[in-house]
């Protein structure tokens, strides 16, 4: 993931927020669809990619919010 790019994780029972690159999360607390929606507006407002783990560590969901070239090259 790029710095800058948002990621919701879980960890020791507890769903957060993380903007990559900080050494602390944004936002914690609450079910992950609450968490999701948090990490989603964090990555609307950056123009960012926003990645959902599950809780075993696996990516969940991947979506960008801006800065995907189109037409992509190649």
């Amino acid at each position: 993931m790029a710095k800058g790019d948002i990621m919701t994780y879980h960890e020791r029972g507890v769903w957060k927020s993380k903007v990559e690159g900080s050494s602390r999360a944004a936002h914690a607390g609450g079910t992950r669809a609450e968490q999701a929606a948090v990490g989603r507006a964090m990555a609307m407002t950056r123009h960012a990619e926003h990645t959902i783990r599950n809780q075993d560590g696996t990516i969940g969901e991947k979506n960008s919010y801006g800065r995907d070239p189109y037409p992509p090259k190649g």
